[in-house]
């Protein structure tokens, strides 16, 4: 199976789509609040959460948006700029399955991309469009070389993504 790295190697175009899922648990939601300083009793306090209207806490948009920025990551995507739509609530412990689709590509690399992601339900939680830049030629070979490496600066191997390979143990 190609992976999304070695799809953006290849080169990307109009529509290429990628879908990947994930649970985001409380530990996930918690250390969130942490990083982002976000400690809105909605994600932190049962009470609170139900006083709303939810059933428990419910998870960051941004950080079930993070399946987007996972995808772009991924594929070498330069933001420019993305808009989100939460439509309903995640809880720790969803499933959720993020689709991109890549809608616009100008002479210029600058491209577009719709983001639909759904619940184990099928219930789209988050609905999203996302302009970048993909990687040009020079960057695609690069990614080829870093792939023919084992990927060291993939978050996979939790390696900071400014290593180099001469800093990899």
């Amino acid at each position: 199976m190609t992976s999304l790295r070695q799809r953006a190697a290849q080169g990307l175009k109009v529509g290429d789509s990628f879908t990947l899922s994930r649970h985001f648990s409380d530990a996930d939601i918690q250390d969130f609040a942490k990083i982002s300083r976000d400690y809105n009793p909605v994600h932190c306090d049962a009470r609170f959460a139900e006083a709303r209207g939810f059933r428990a806490p419910v998870s960051h948009g941004l950080l079930t948006a993070s399946l987007l920025t996972e995808i772009g990551g991924q594929i070498g995507w330069l933001a420019a700029g993305m808009t989100c739509d939460f439509k309903k609530p995640v809880y720790a412990g969803d499933r959720i399955t993020c689709h991109w689709v890549i809608t616009e590509i100008t002479d210029n690399d600058r491209a577009t991309a719709t983001v639909t992601m759904t619940n184990e339900d099928g219930v789209v939680v988050l609905q999203a469009h996302t302009r970048g830049i993909l990687p040009r030629a020079e960057e695609r070979e690069i990614l080829s070389r870093m792939l023919a490496e084992g990927d060291p600066s993939n978050g996979a191997r939790e390696v900071c993504a400014l290593a180099t390979p001469a800093m990899l143990p």
